[in-house]
This record gives structure tokens, C-alpha cells and sequence, in this order.
């Protein structure tokens, strides 16, 4: 089960009371006072763990409590500190406080940690308030309360590469053909409810992370269909792959899906919509594809100057388009003017 927003309490451990002691030895007369302070309350820690991808963990247990100090004692011993409580949670992960919204961090590096919740100080105890004038004190201090917050988390993946499309425009097929990803893939709309992450090599030391967004429809940034759960899994994305299928034999039907998914990006995030395209034609198995390439090829250069047409199938196209993925990623982009010429030439022959 893919969970994304959870929303959690967390409670840090409160300070140990500090002692009232005097010490009290053979021989030794008016010993004098020797409580100790009373330990630190644990800290609530949340800390990226790149072997998560999910919140799962998260959804059924709600209130986190670290450990209580512990109170101090004679002989001027100081009380344990109590133990950490660490949170792990998928790298990714916004965590804003519940109450007010107000973002308190981005947990995106593997293994980064945040305070999410510190534990109270401990009680001083009656040692600490001997003077020349109080030479028996018998005052001390309980422990101070440890933090108290409610935290919403909010995931959003990351990853490179995102691969965005209508239902059906073999999404799933093609991270199944170039990572180690396996999807459900199935000839119906909405085969994936989850996006999926897979790690694509192309050569020892060149790899990249792909994400499989669910299906997208018209009307998604409205809250419509499936897409508009995970159209934020793409906003961390440096490069977007826009799959569309070929195979329809209304030509105008494949324009219109571009357009449409276009303005449901802009509508979503109008920041979302600049990051930089590859669009991908697909099934180029079937003869409608290639022909609707063919007399479409013009057109869709106009809208998007990088085209491809990939068979996930067959694996045709696809070798070529994970090394332009390469260099757009790496802005090391060779002229797109000499590839357009090149791969149009192909389609002619």
C-alpha cells in the first residue's frame, strides 16, 4: 500500500527531578548536601531512511513518546538521560506542523535527521543551591516538560525522470522494459493505482531514477481520476517523459491528449509545466503508430522540438531515448536541430 500523508503527535521525554540528599558517612559530620540533577528527556528524532519509499509505517501508530529522564540521587549522581526515539521516514518527506502549516523541514538527503521534538532539561538538585549562606539547602527542582507537537508529513518522491501520460500510454510497460520496476500492466485504464520507482542503468557509474505516475485525465488538478493524488510525486522531477499512444487512428484525438495533459500541469503548478519535456510516441509496433507518426511528426515538433517513437514492446527507439534522458540530465545536450533531422530521416527510409 502506497501512503504518502500521515498525520502524527509526537511527545518528548520529560527532565528527571533533581534530589534532595544530604550526605550522611561515618566520621564525617554536617556533610552537607549531595543531590544530583535529574536526567535530559529524549529528543523525538525523524531521520530519511533511503530503504523506505512509503509512510505505511506511520499510518496505524499515531503518538510517539520518547523516554523520561531519570531523577537524580544522592552521592551527586546525575540521573540517566532518557533515549532518543528515531522516526524513520522515506527521504523526500516534508514534515509541517499540523496546526499553523508552517513548513519546519525538507528531510531529502539519505540519513538526514531533525529535532522534531526536544526533551526537557532535568531538575536541579539541592547541591546546586548551597552557598555561604545556605549551607543545608533543601530545595530542588522537578524536571521540565518535554515538547509536545503535531506533525503532518507530506511525501513526494524523488526522483529524476517523471513519466507522465494518459491512461494506457504504456507507462508501466516501458519502466518495466528499462529498470528493475514491476508494475501491474494490464490492457485496461487505471492498471496503476501507485506511482513506481525504478532504477535505470545505462553503464557502470550512469544511472538514474525513474517514477511512474498514475494515469492522468482531464480535469485531474481538480481532484478528478487517479493523477491529481500524485501530480506532486513529480514536482521534485528534473526531466518529465510525456507518453502518448499512437495508435489511435484519430489523429486529432492525439493532439487534443497532449494539450490536455499540458494545461493540467500548468493548472497544477505553473512551475511544473516549464520543466523541460521529452515527448515520447509509443507503440511503434503497431503500423497506425508509425503512420500517425509519420503524418504527425511536423506537428508534434512544433509543440515539443524533442520527439521520440519508442516500442516498449519490441524495444525499439528505447536505447536512443535513455541516453538523450542522459544528457538532458547531465545538461550536456547535443543539438536537438541534428537528432530531429536524424530520426526523421530514419522514419522516411
Amino acid at each position: 500500500m502506497f501512503i504518502d500523508q500521515v498525520t502524527i503527535t509526537v511527545q518528548a521525554g520529560d527532565g528527571g527531578n533533581g534530589c534532595c540528599s544530604f550526605r550522611r558517612e561515618k566520621y564525617i559530620p554536617l556533610g552537607g548536601p549531595d543531590g544530583g540533577d535529574g536526567g535530559k528527556g529524549g529528543n523525538v528524532v525523524l531521520e530519511a531512511d533511503p530503504n523506505l519509499a512509503t509512510l505505511i509505517d506511520l499510518r496505524y501508530q499515531k503518538i510517539y513518546q520518547a523516554e523520561h529522564g531519570k531523577s537524580g540521587r544522592g552521592q551527586q549522581m546525575t540521573g540517566k538521560s532518557g533515549k532518543n526515539m528515531v522516526i524513520r521516514i522515506p527521504p523526500g518527506t516534508l514534515v509541517k506542523d499540523a496546526n499553523s502549516g508552517e513548513l519546519l523541514v525538507d528531510l531529502k538527503e539519505p540519513h538526514q535527521q531533525f529535532t522534531s521534538a526536544g526533551g526537557g532539561d532535568g531538575g536541579r538538585g539541592n547541591l546546586r543551591f548551597k552557598s555561604s549562606t545556605q549551607r543545608a539547602p533543601r530545595r530542588f527542582e522537578t524536571g521540565w516538560p518535554g515538547e509536545k507537537r503535531t506533525l503532518f508529513l507530506e511525501l513526494k518522491l524523488l526522483a529524476d525522470v517523471g513519466i507522465i501520460g494518459f491512461p494506457n500510454a504504456g507507462k508501466s510497460t516501458l519502466i518495466s522494459k528499462i529498470s528493475n520496476a514491476r508494475p501491474k500492466i494490464a490492457d485496461y485504464p487505471f492498471t496503476t493505482l501507485v506511482p513506481n520507482l525504478g532504477v535505470v542503468r545505462l553503464e557502470e557509474g550512469t544511472s538514474f531514477v525513474a517514477a511512474d505516475i498514475p494515469g492522468i485525465i482531464e480535469g485531474a488538478h481538480e481532484g478528478k481520476g487517479l493523477g491529481h493524488q500524485f501530480l506532486k510525486h513529480i514536482e521534485r522531477t528534473r526531466l518529465l517523459l510525456h507518453l502518448i499512444d499512437f495508435s489511435d487512428p484519430d489523429r486529432e484525438s492525439i493532439l487534443n491528449r497532449y494539450h490536455q495533459l499540458q494545461a493540467e500541469l500548468k493548472n497544477f503548478s505553473p512551475a511544473l509545466s516549464q520543466k523541460p519535456q521529452i515527448l515520447v510516441a509509443t507503440k511503434a509496433d503497431d503500423p497506425q503508430s508509425q503512420k500517425n507518426f509519420h503524418d504527425l511528426f511536423a506537428s508534434m515538433v512544433k509543440l515539443n522540438p524533442v520527439v521520440f517513437l519508442i516500442s516498449s514492446l519490441t524495444g525499439e527507439g528505447i536505447q536512443n531515448l535513455l541516453w538523450k534522458i542522459k544528457g538532458g540530465l547531465s545538461k550536456e545536450r547535443p543539438s536537438e536541430e541534428e537528432e530531429i533531422t536524424k530520426l526523421y530521416r530514419k522514419r522516411e527510409t
